[in-house]
């Protein structure tokens, strides 16, 4: 039992460092330090870094677990991050990449909404820090 709450504790003091430096951020380049932070902690930090390659290989690819209606992020995103999409309802998103919409990943409580929202939607679970790094590296590429 002590072990156990010596477990959730330490879990409590991450999510609060994650969110005290999450409210810090103001870029995208500052979120990639946020994530890199959680990934090395989660010990799935990549020798070289982030990759903007796997970042698109994931953006593309066709995810099995969540939703059948989203089984990737381009089912709404389109296939170009330079593109606005659409919901499903027909509601127009903003292009993906930083160079249309440059305040996209600067306020961290949407950046998080949103990888939430969308990760369980098209995944099935929440996105690792290391997809979210690589995912938003590759949109800073665009």
């Amino acid at each position: 039992m002590i072990r156990d709450l010596v477990i959730i504790g330490g879990l409590a003091a991450a999510i609060a460092s994650f969110a005290a430096g999450a409210a810090q951020a103001a870029s995208p380049q500052e979120m990639l330090k946020l994530y890199e932070q959680q990934a090395k902690a989660a010990g799935d930090y990549p020798e070289g870094g982030f990759s903007a390659e796997r970042g698109r290989a994931f953006f593309l690819a066709r995810h099995k677990g969540g939703k059948p209606a989203t089984p990737s992020c381009t089912t709404c995103h389109t296939d170009s991050p330079l593109k606005a999409g659409k919901t499903r309802t027909g509601k127009v998103i903003q292009p993906m990449a930083v160079s249309k919409t440059p305040d996209r990943y600067t306020d961290p409580e949407k950046v998080e909404k949103w990888f939430r929202r969308n990760c369980r939607s098209v995944l099935g679970r929440e996105c690792t820090p290391r997809e979210k790094g690589d995912f938003l590296t590759f949109m800073v590429s665009q």
